[in-house]
């Protein structure tokens, strides 16, 4: 518990640092949260209540001094899936799982072991969930209206190319507008968050030119209450169908939340304790579907922007929690003028920035043919149908690769 750890030494100018890294990384997280829960097939506030109560458990309890958990486009593919076959309540006993599941890995000290993971699977089923986020974006990025509701993301595409005669352009015009706001805002100015910036331009856009766009008030129910714990029945079926989706999202938030714990600690000078985090982050994700939020991980690059502006313990991270829950209670009804495409430009940066094309790249031309395979089959399978599908082939293709190796090294010392 790395909160208790640096509280013996706290300084009351570490404190000034660290409210500012939270409230800078609230505002970054903001836009983020609402967008990854629309994403995820949950309502937009679903979003900031993860970012609340998960961000602050898990900062609480955590193994990381500088880790910013919340929701993560990771989560996006399988949340939203759970939430179309299972409804809310199938995703907060899948979330439960998990929650119990990581801590677990913690108390059992399991951390270390999640570096065994093979690299090509990460980098499989990561480049895939940001295609399946792209896909799923289209719709709203062209404004585009579909005749049926697809779940899967073949179908979905499927779709965007049926529907294409319904293109809305002035949609498009907006989607195109907040694009380049959010590529070019970080060359004029890296303070601000550009997706701030991007949501600003588009509202203001909208709103007094009165243009014929999809906003998030117009097919959501917004709401600034503050997230209350509720439970759904919970019935042994439920459980049963939702653990392989719960494992799943399990070793999703180890990965991401260890992943990000290394780049953090390098860029702090710092040692993470990999148990404890896996521990804060199983306690997070059970608090956050018990309060109406989703799943939950560490964030890179939530955490890379609190060690830039100052953050260097938990405290950051509670900063940035306590902040947006302000932020709900006193403006979310403003989160209805976000424009639709607006919200989808946001996630197709998103997904181009956890895709690793190059590295991806890299590894086909690089990496032994087996690696490439198991790369391969992870991403298509990630793609066609799902990150349970694809996480258990690519493991078992891993497995069996290796074993191959083992035998073919024996017979040739033979």
């Amino acid at each position: 518990m790395k909160f208790l750890a640096m509280m013996k030494t706290y300084s009351k100018e570490q404190l000034v640092k660290d409210i500012i890294a939270g409230i800078i990384v609230a505002i970054i997280a903001l836009p983020l949260s609402i967008a990854l829960a629309l994403a995820s097939g949950v309502g937009p506030e679903q979003g900031i209540y993860t970012a609340i109560i998960a961000g602050f458990v898990i900062a609480l309890f955590g193994g990381s001094s500088v880790q910013i958990s919340g929701p993560t486009a990771a989560f996006a593919t399988i949340v939203a899936g759970i939430v179309a076959t299972k409804g809310m309540s199938g995703l907060i006993v899948a979330t439960i799982l998990a929650g119990i599941i990581l801590i677990l890995m913690g108390v059992c000290r399991l951390g270390a072991l999640i570096k065994y993971i093979p690299h090509t699977i990460v980098t499989g089923f990561t480049s895939g969930i940001a295609v399946t986020i792209v896909i799923g974006q289209i719709k709203d990025f062209m404004g585009l209206t579909f005749k049926h509701s697809p779940i899967e993301t073949i179908e979905k595409l499927e779709e965007c190319f049926s529907s294409i005669g319904t293109i809305n352009v002035i949609a498009l015009i907006v989607g195109i507008l907040a694009l380049a706001v959010l590529i070019v805002w970080p060359k004029i100015n890296e303070k601000i968050p550009p997706s701030l910036i991007a949501v600003i331009v588009t509202i203001l856009l909208v709103k007094f030119l009165k243009l014929d766009v999809n906003t998030i008030g117009s097919l959501y129910d917004i709401s600034n209450k503050p997230p209350m714990p509720s439970l759904p029945q919970i019935d042994l079926q439920l459980v049963i169908d939702v653990l392989p989706n719960a494992f799943t999202i399990a070793i999703l938030a180890a990965v991401e939340s260890l992943l990000s714990c290394v780049v953090s600690d390098e860029m702090v000078g710092d040692t993470h304790n990999p148990n404890a985090e896996l521990i804060g982050q199983g306690a997070g994700n059970i608090m956050s579907a018990i309060f109406g939020g989703i799943p939950a991980t560490g964030a890179i690059a939530r955490t890379a922007a609190n060690v830039k502006n100052g953050g260097r313990t938990p405290v950051a991270g509670m900063v940035h929690s306590v902040v947006l829950f302000l932020v709900l209670i006193l403006l979310m009804p403003y989160a209805a003028l976000i424009p639709m495409p607006t919200i989808a430009a946001i996630l197709f940066i998103v997904a181009y920035n956890m895709c690793g094309w190059r590295e991806f790249l890299d590894l086909v031309k690089k990496a032994p043919k087996t690696d490439v395979v198991v790369l391969i089959v992870t991403f298509v399978l990630t793609v066609v149908f799902d990150l349970v599908v694809a996480i258990v082939v690519g493991l078992i293709l891993a497995i069996v690769f290796n074993l191959l190796k083992k035998i073919m090294g024996k017979k040739e010392r033979s």
